[in-house]
Order: C-alpha cells, then sequence, then structure tokens
C-alpha cells in the first residue's frame, strides 16, 4: 500500500485540495487550499493533475514518512526541508525512498506550506472533495501523529522544472477589491478601505481579521441574512473588517462592502498577525 505515515503533524496539518464548490445552497462553504497557487505548483512539480489533494501546513513542523517510493515538494513560502535530516530545499521535486522521513521546518514569513506527493493523498472525498473544512466539519480530521493517509496511483510524472524561485511573504500588502454590494452603506468606502489595517491573531481559515480605523457606517437599516462569497469583507457592528477565507459561512448577516479580488488571497492566507493590508478599489 501506498501511503504516508504522520510522524509529526507540527502545529495543524489538514488535508487540502481545490475545495467542493456549488454547494452553498446546502450551507456547505466551498473550503479547499488557501493558497490556491502554492498547491497547483506543487502538484505540478510532482506530475500531479494540479486539483490533487495534498497536506497544507500551518508554521512548518510536519513531518511524514513514506512506505514506498514516492517523490515529494514543498511550496508557499520559502521553508527549509530535509530528507533524513539532510536539507533539501523547497520548490523542487523531492525523490524519498521507502521509510525515508521528509520533515518541513518553519517558515521565517508567510503561515501556510503545502506537501504535495506524486498520486497524491487518496482519504474518501466528501462531497466530490477531500478537504478539511474547519467550520463545518466535513471531510478528513486534522492529522494526527502515528495515522497514515493512503496515496492514489502515480499517474504522471515530475516536472522538468529543478528550481522554482520562492518569494518570502511580505510584511504589507495592497490588496484589489471590487467595491459592493452594500458600500453605500458607509461613508466614502473607497477611501476608507485604504487605510492602514493590521492582521490580528484572530485570523484562521474562516476569515482574517483586521484592526484599525473603524469604518462608518451611514445606513442603520437592518440586513437580512444574504449569501457571501470567499474574499467577502464584511463589516461588523464594531467597524473592524473581516475578509472571509476559504472556510467562511455561506451567508451573512453583517453588510460585505467590498470583496477581495481572487488573485489576492493566497497573499492574505499567507499574513502572519501584523502584516500591514490596505485595500485598493478597482473597478
Amino acid at each position: 500500500m501506498r501511503a504516508l505515515e504522520i510522524v509529526s503533524p507540527g502545529s495543524l496539518a489538514l488535508v487540502q485540495d481545490l475545495g467542493r464548490p456549488g454547494y452553498a445552497h446546502l450551507g456547505v462553504p466551498p473550503s479547499g487550499a488557501l493558497d490556491v497557487a502554492a498547491l497547483r505548483l506543487g502538484n505540478r512539480l510532482v506530475g500531479n493533475p494540479e486539483d490533487t489533494a495534498g497536506i497544507e501546513t500551518l508554521l512548518g513542523g510536519l513531518t511524514v514518512r513514506g512506505t514506498a517510493s514516492c517523490t515529494a515538494a514543498v511550496t508557499g513560502p520559502p521553508v527549509e526541508v530535509s530528507v533524513d535530516g539532510r536539507e533539501t530545499g523547497s520548490h523542487t521535486p523531492i525523490p524519498l525512498r521507502p521509510g525515508q522521513e521528509l520533515t518541513i521546518g518553519r517558515p521565517a514569513t508567510g503561515l501556510r506550506c503545502y506537501l504535495t506527493v506524486s498520486g497524491g493523498i487518496a482519504v474518501a472525498p466528501v462531497l466530490g472533495s477531500r478537504s478539511t473544512d474547519v467550520l463545518s466539519g466535513l471531510g478528513p480530521s486534522p492529522l494526527e501523529a502515528g495515522t497514515t493517509v493512503p496515496l492514489g496511483p502515480v499517474t504522471g510524472v515530475p516536472s522538468g522544472t529543478d528550481v522554482v524561485a520562492a518569494s518570502p511573504a511580505p510584511p504589507d500588502l495592497a490588496v484589489r477589491v471590487l467595491l459592493g454590494p452594500r458600500d453605500d452603506w458607509f461613508a466614502d468606502a473607497a477611501s476608507a478601505l485604504n487605510a492602514q489595517w493590521t492582521v490580528t491573531e484572530e485570523s484562521n481559515r474562516v476569515g482574517v481579521r483586521l484592526d484599525g480605523p473603524p469604518l462608518r457606517r451611514v445606513s442603520t437599516s437592518e440586513l437580512p441574512s444574504e449569501g457571501v462569497l470567499t474574499g467577502a469583507i464584511q463589516v461588523p457592528p464594531n467597524g473592524l473588517p473581516l475578509v472571509f477565507l476559504a472556510d467562511h459561512p455561506t451567508t451573512g448577516g453583517y453588510p460585505v462592502i467590498a470583496v477581495v479580488r481572487r488573485e489576492s488571497l493566497g497573499a492574505l492566507a499567507q499574513a502572519r498577525p501584523g502584516t500591514l493590508v490596505r485595500f485598493q478599489a478597482s473597478l
């Protein structure tokens, strides 16, 4: 049996693919990898289809042992990767022999690294996805030491890319957004969003919580719950915005002032507490 044994999960290790979109009417979040580009790259490096499931780690610390020969890759922010204690580097295909242990260190910047393995993590899918959803509890449980996850059959060959340059997560972000649907509920929405915001420690896979100058509402209307998207910037009564990530609830009762453009979501998912954020409204 081709499998990975979890020697140490680090602070949090979750199975993630590209999620289960299309079930919002059932109250099911899309879930999936928060840094989609990193997961796609990792799968290309090991010869998998880009939507194959891998392991998303929070602040590294993951150690796995393969039961069969396979190819692995670690993507996301730059991070130390070792096999049986020998440094191999990230963002490159890594051959593993049976019994060898791969360890992901703690990234100097960013939050989430992705381990992909040839054949992919082949746990049973739920609603068409192998992703762990921390809000609803769908999908596999967070990985624990001593557990084993199966690997699927190898369907491709590792890419010819020997090394892919990895960029460290920046200390401040300029995030492009589309205003609406409730931007008219706030005073000068575009200018107010362009203030300096700070990512807080309460952020997680559900959303990025921000601190800064509270947004001022000009509408006192009551809002019935309405559907929300990944990237929606919801403003609760305290005026401090919350940017929904992949495990967000499918409806919300607070106004959404803007929606983050899809290409900026990966950078937000890698933003550590203390990262500075400015939102830039665009057409």
